[in-house]
């Protein structure tokens, strides 16, 4: 499972530790799969008849705020060096009881599967809006994005994404699309996906054609974007002196893109090559790289934050 390092301008957990959260995200996951897939084997499977996305109980999030406030006021007292290794304690302990708990009984291994998975999205949205210190108000609508989900759930742990984040340009916001951060390089992919079957002809101006079947509509040509998207990355890269390759993607994986003669340096990925295209992301086999985890702190570092503190968000929604 990809891990979501940045949401639109939420504040992120890897933020804070661009080098140490990715391999501590993996180790978790593979440490409590193991836990509830034995729990499962055993029938000892454990249930909650909560929302995995909002607290419905007063007592519960006093209880947690109170906790909360403990740490914090732990933490003020500690040297600095110290707060991670609490943090990761608090952390630890809240993965480990969310990934293990269920709203629905799995029935076979295939179903425990899909619920793991599940609560792993739900756990990475709260590493994606919120550290110890600071949250941001996460849009609902996220939670059901299923582009975002297909970018989490259908690739390697050992693939970063930043979905639809917010870099500074010039002291300007400016929201870009997808970035896919490998351990051998970086994609840079624009969507572009109507109907199944769907047609989209290419052309160099500012819109381009949807065809499905006798019908025919304008969408807005995606190589903007990603050409715009691709140069902010690049001039970080090369700012920083990071080699990593970047590589750009127009990605339809219901459609089809018309188009002889793909422009220089763009890949159309459409229903037919989808499938390679996928196999070979899916089938790399390579560890998190010291380059590939340097290019996301540089990338993380020029991206926007908004949030708020924590107590303060906390107490606006009690």
């Amino acid at each position: 499972m990809a891990q979501l390092i940045k949401l639109q301008d939420y504040v992120s957990r890897y933020e804070k530790d661009t080098y140490q959260y990715p391999a501590r995200f993996i180790q978790l996951k593979k440490k409590n799969w193991n836990y509830v897939k034995e729990s499962f084997q055993r029938g000892e499977i454990h249930f909650a008849f909560s929302s995995t996305i909002e607290e419905n109980s007063e007592e519960k999030n006093d209880s947690k705020r109170s906790f909360l406030k403990t740490v914090r006021d732990f933490l003020k007292k500690e040297k600095a060096e110290d707060i991670l290794s609490v943090e990761e304690k608090v952390e630890d302990s809240s993965l480990e009881q969310s990934l293990s708990l269920f709203t629905t009984e799995p029935k076979s291994i295939d179903d425990l599967k899909l619920l793991f998975l599940e609560n792993v999205f739900q756990f990475q949205m709260k590493w994606a809006s919120s550290t110890l210190w600071e949250c941001s108000k996460v849009e609902r609508e996220f939670y059901y994005d299923q582009t975002l989900k297909y970018f989490l759930q259908r690739f390697p742990d050992t693939y970063l994404v930043m979905y639809k984040p917010i870099f500074i340009v010039k002291k300007a916001p400016v929201e870009v699309e997808i970035i896919l951060i490998g351990p051998t390089e970086t994609w840079c992919i624009s969507m572009i996906e109507g109907r199944s079957g769907s047609v989209f002809q290419y052309s160099k101006e500012r819109f381009w054609n949807e065809r499905i079947g006798e019908e025919k509509k304008k969408v807005l040509n995606p190589l903007i974007g990603l050409n715009r998207m691709e140069k902010i990355v690049s001039q970080l890269y090369e700012a920083n002196k990071i080699e990593l390759p970047i590589k750009k993607v127009i990605l339809s994986r219901t459609g089809y893109i018309d188009c002889p003669a793909p422009p220089y340096g763009i890949t159309f990925i459409d229903q037919r090559n989808y499938d390679s295209w996928f196999q070979q992301l899916r089938g790399n086999s390579f560890p998190l790289k010291y380059n590939q985890l340097k290019a996301a702190q540089v990338l993380l570092q020029h991206s926007q934050a908004t949030y708020v503190a924590r107590e303060d968000h906390e107490e606006e929604g009690s």
